[in-house]
């Protein structure tokens, strides 16, 4: 799980980055709020503990960018480039994503609790163990994606793609599953009997 975040050294309030050139530096225990990162170069940035709270990356381009232990809470992520990019430990809860391709990011151990991905392009990510619970994934495109052992609690799937996308172990609504498209997904004995109680279906094991 992602560990508690240890105080910051540095904190920023409003800041305007637009446009700023921030390529391969390394920021530790910094805080942003309300910040604007619009068109930055943030490609090869390292951070480690640092907190973003409902800044705005629109155009940024993250390419390469390596984060540990970092918090981007409410932000919006609209084009933004994570071509590469690796998130480890860190939150995305409560931020959007708009027309970004997420199909070459490695999130491990993370949370995006309350999320927006609607219409998101996640084709063969890694998903795997990771919180989603209440995210917004209407749309999504989740085909061959690894959601086992994710946590998808009260997450909205309507219109969802899922063929090919491997289930097993993951917390799901039933009711979910149902407004979703779900031919050709894995899931498990558990999972399957929940799914036929929720389409009315009585599974006799005798």
């Amino acid at each position: 799980m992602a560990g508690r975040l240890p105080a910051v050294t540095e904190e920023m309030v409003g800041e305007r980055f637009a446009e700023a050139v921030f390529v391969r530096e390394t920021w530790e225990r910094r805080s942003y709020r309300g910040c604007d990162f619009t068109e930055a170069d943030l490609a090869e940035l390292r951070t480690e503990g640092c907190t973003f709270t409902e800044c705005d990356f629109t155009n940024a381009d993250l390419r390469e960018s390596v984060h540990r232990n970092t918090a981007f809470r409410s932000c919006t992520f609209d084009r933004t480039i994570w071509r590469q990019a690796e998130l480890s430990g860190c939150t995305l809860m409560g931020s959007m994503f708009i027309d970004t391709d997420l199909r070459r990011i490695q999130l491990t151990d993370a949370d995006l609790t309350l999320a927006s991905l609607m219409r998101a392009d996640l084709r063969r990510l890694t998903l795997s163990g990771l919180r989603l619970r209440e995210a917004k994934l209407t749309e999504a495109d989740l085909r061959d994606a690894d959601l086992t052992g994710a946590d998808l609690t009260g997450a909205t799937l309507h219109g969802a793609q899922l063929a090919g996308a491997d289930l097993r172990g993951a917390r799901i609504d039933p009711s979910g599953l149902l407004h979703a498209r779900t031919r050709g997904a894995r899931i498990d004995l558990d999972q399957a009997v929940s799914f036929a109680a929720a389409h009315g279906l009585h599974v006799d094991f005798g």
